[in-house]
């Protein structure tokens, strides 16, 4: 089966805006006594709280991913594949590079605190290089769902994110009237489930069919979030401001569900145009290489900013005009130049260690049939990595890797228990057998 090139694009476009804005909004600056605090730009100048309506772009990730995951699972099963090794092996592609990542930074986390750098600074770092990690626990979640939400989905087709829609309106607003949290945290799966089960949809052609409805999904989701932000009580920021109640994105909120559904909406709009143009092949050269990396930038785009830091920061070498200035702004270009040859760089240095976690994953993911093959005394090992590594994922999402400025060692030791537990079991069948053909092994999570 052809790749879709719109579905990659959304990929690699995705990652782009979610690089580009966590840039952006990155200030630093440097205390009289040399250390370096980030203040934080949504809160401090909150017009920028606007500017989140062209980054917040995650909802057409999940929609991207739900679109190859449909596409895997129908191959996998086709192929008498079980949940157990597809969803196993679903995983270990995402957390392989999520897991060294987090070693590498642990590691230096252990060692800077052995030599005695400063609790806060440490924590500071440590939230840096975790921020990213919401979306690996909810990603890993919905992929082991995957395979009850696709048979939903084959069943009751569209009124699945209908159903999965209204469940998490009722959830946001018991949050919201009173303030019951951890109800909200369902919201988490079913708002951004919503998006990944649209993309099933998308792939079998249920919203495209009927030629009003790309629009109508558009014109429907953006006049709801319009009249959620204006006469409801939801901000319009689609990132977390500190103290802002109630926020859109902790809990997901019905804002959040509406920008989604209007951002699907467009996307199917903007499909024909977008592949006329990845038809060109000297336009898909320069989207492809983004799509591929898209896990490696997801992972390592805060590194170049800490890399700055200390080379201009700390050194006292970077100019520092008032946060929200013109002249602030004015800085923002070379700001983003300057990470982004640094990110290049990172980049090319991790290539051998890509290929080397490429050569990991063929050799240890879960057969398609692991449960069959392997009997049902070992069939709930990837179901048990995948718990330990969620639960992991969450605690760093949620406290970064040196929460109070210490090693985080519970988390550390529950990501790598998930990790081993699901790379424990060698391949023993070749790609045809697992129905996961390679080139959907290179699908990126």
């Amino acid at each position: 089966m052809s790749r879709d090139r719109y579905v990659d694009f959304l990929r690699a476009w995705a990652i782009s805006l979610v690089v580009l804005g966590h840039w952006l909004i990155t200030a630093l600056v440097r205390e009289p006594g040399g250390e370096i605090r980030a203040p934080e730009l949504l809160a401090t100048v909150p017009w920028t709280q606007w500017l989140t309506l062209g980054f917040q772009i995650m909802p057409l990730f999940f929609l991207a991913g739900g679109h190859a995951a449909g596409g895997s699972w129908a191959r996998a099963r086709a192929a008498g594949g079980t949940a157990a090794g597809w969803v196993g092996a679903r995983a270990l592609r995402l957390l392989l590079p999520a897991a060294v990542y987090s070693g590498l930074v642990l590691s230096a986390v252990g060692i800077c605190s052995a030599v005695g750098v400063d609790p806060n600074t440490l924590e500071l770092v440590g939230w840096a290089m975790a921020m990213q990690f919401w979306f690996l626990p909810v990603y890993l979640l919905l992929s082991a769902l995957t395979p009850p939400l696709h048979a939903a989905h084959r069943r009751w087709g569209l009124l699945v994110p209908v159903a999965m829609g209204a469940v998490a309106l009722v959830a946001d607003t018991l949050v919201v009237t009173v303030h019951t949290p951890y109800v909200g945290l369902l919201d988490y799966v079913l708002v951004w489930g919503v998006a990944y089960q649209l993309g099933f949809c998308w792939r079998d052609g249920l919203l495209t069919e009927r030629r009003p409805l790309p629009a109508a999904l558009a014109a429907g989701g953006g006049l709801a979030f319009t009249a959620l932000i204006t006469l409801g009580p939801f901000p319009v920021s689609l990132i977390l401001v500190t103290g802002q109640t109630p926020s859109n994105t902790d809990p997901p909120s019905a804002a959040m569900l509406a920008w989604a559904v209007a951002q699907v909406g467009l996307c199917l709009l903007a499909a024909p145009a977008v592949r006329r143009l990845l038809d060109r092949e000297r336009v898909w050269r320069a989207v492809r290489p983004v799509g591929g990396a898209s896990m490696t930038l997801y992972l390592w785009h805060m590194l170049p900013v800490l890399i700055v830091a200390a080379a201009f920061y700390l050194t006292g070498l970077a100019p520092e005009p008032t946060l929200g200035s013109a002249a602030w702004w004015g800085l923002r270009l070379p700001w983003l130049l300057v990470l982004g040859v640094v990110l290049t760089g990172v980049v090319r240095a991790l290539r051998p260690l890509e290929r080397g976690l490429s050569l990991l994953y063929e050799r240890t993911r879960p057969d398609a049939d692991f449960s069959r093959s392997s009997g049902s005394s070992l069939s709930w090992l990837p179901w048990l990595g995948l718990a330990a590594s969620v639960t992991a994922l969450t605690r760093f999402a949620t406290r970064g890797f040196a929460p109070d400025g210490r090693f985080p060692v519970l988390p550390s030791l529950g990501l790598l228990l998930g990790t081993t537990l699901l790379t424990a079991r060698r391949r023993t069948t070749t790609d045809r057998d697992t129905g996961e053909p390679k080139e959907a092994l290179r699908e990126a999570a």
